[in-house]
């Protein structure tokens, strides 16, 4: 077999189709699992007149022509997020979806232009139950793959052993051997220091890096390698200006209530004790999309509906895991495209 022939080919399928057939038993029971809680699974659509308003995401452009002739720019949804919380505003509580979405600017062994997120929402949950549910959901695909050890990159790890917590404070001290209350104050950030920070731990920062393009960095290169090694990690706590679509912590509110799951160094999950301050998260909003136009020289439109939805949702906590992610640690796989039905082909392929 030629490694790079298409994935159509039969000996290229044949070889992916025990991966493809275990992501669909591990679909199912995943499924199974949050209806017997009740949930309700929902199907979000994908076009959207903004496609979320993260920095340094990049989404798909389209345009949308009406029976008029009328024409409307519209994007392919980075994520679920703001559909799924319009749904919270309407009055549903406990749901769920598994949600294509798509990222321009991504290829690689743990990344896809178009993949697959499971993403779902608790009305009325602490955020620390969706550590529980991420805690289950690595046991459910345990069960169905028969492999309670999963490794990737030399890094192995038994995910039947209970999720270990660890706050960003304490992994940046303990990895890149940074205190982050010496790289901020309470009055200012202090992105100078950061970078001085960073370049003492060999870390190249770039002149126009902001104080999250270092923290970003440092947790890629220091951190994240290291997480997850032994039994899965919760990495809790995140700074406030790392709180991304997150409220602040209410024991510490110089925090977040957010946290990120990690297997044998892959990020799996991204959760949230979710804000509905509609002029915080606008404000948020705009100094991301300032910053994108500035890197980027492009920015995307803030969705008004969603922000004005936010005054109506109810206190919730949601998560979103890489569902492509999981199938592939826990079927033992090295790359994505290994267990995408039909992945995107290289650019001249």
């Amino acid at each position: 077999m030629i490694a790079s022939s298409p994935w159509w080919t039969k000996a290229q399928h044949e070889d992916r189709r025990p991966l493809l057939i275990a992501r669909g038993r591990i679909k199912s029971a995943i499924r199974a699992w949050f209806e017997a809680q009740n949930f309700i699974e929902v199907e979000p659509a994908c076009l959207q007149v903004s496609p979320g308003n993260e920095t340094h995401v990049h989404a798909f452009k389209t345009e949308h022509i009406d029976t008029d002739l009328s024409r409307r720019a519209l994007y392919l949804h980075t994520s679920p997020e703001f559909a799924m919380k319009k749904l919270l505003a309407a009055g549903e509580e406990k749901i769920f979806a598994f949600a294509p979405v798509f990222r321009n600017r991504e290829r690689g062994p743990l990344h896809a232009c178009e993949f697959t997120m499971l993403e779902w929402y608790r009305a009325g949950a602490p955020y620390e139950q969706l550590w529980s549910d991420c805690a289950a959901i690595l046991k459910i695909a345990a069960t169905i793959t028969g492999r309670d050890v999963w490794s990737f990159r030399d890094r192995a790890c038994d995910v039947q052993r209970d999720c270990r917590r660890v706050t960003v404070d304490d992994a940046f001290i303990a990895h890149a051997h940074i205190a982050l209350r010496d790289a901020q104050t309470s009055e200012a950030i202090d992105r100078d220091r950061f970078a001085s920070l960073a370049g003492a731990q060999a870390i190249r920062v770039s002149d126009d890096a902001t104080w999250s393009d270092i923290f970003s960095q440092v947790l890629a290169e220091k951190i994240e390698p290291h997480l997850g090694a032994g039994e899965p990690v919760i990495l809790s706590d995140y700074p406030l200006r790392e709180a991304a679509l997150a409220r602040p912590s209410a024991r510490e509110p110089s925090l977040a209530e957010r946290f990120e799951l990690y297997v044998c160094g892959v990020e799996l999950a991204n959760g949230f004790g979710e804000l509905t301050d509609a002029g915080e998260q606008r404000r948020r909003f705009e100094t991301w999309m300032a910053d994108k136009e500035r890197i980027y020289g492009e920015r995307y439109p803030i969705d008004d509906d969603f922000l004005a939805a936010l005054a109506h949702m109810p206190p919730a906590s949601g998560c979103a895991l890489g569902f492509d992610r999981l199938v592939l640690l826990a079927t033992g796989a090295q790359r994505l495209d290994q267990v995408i039905w039909t992945p995107q082909p290289a650019a001249g392929k």
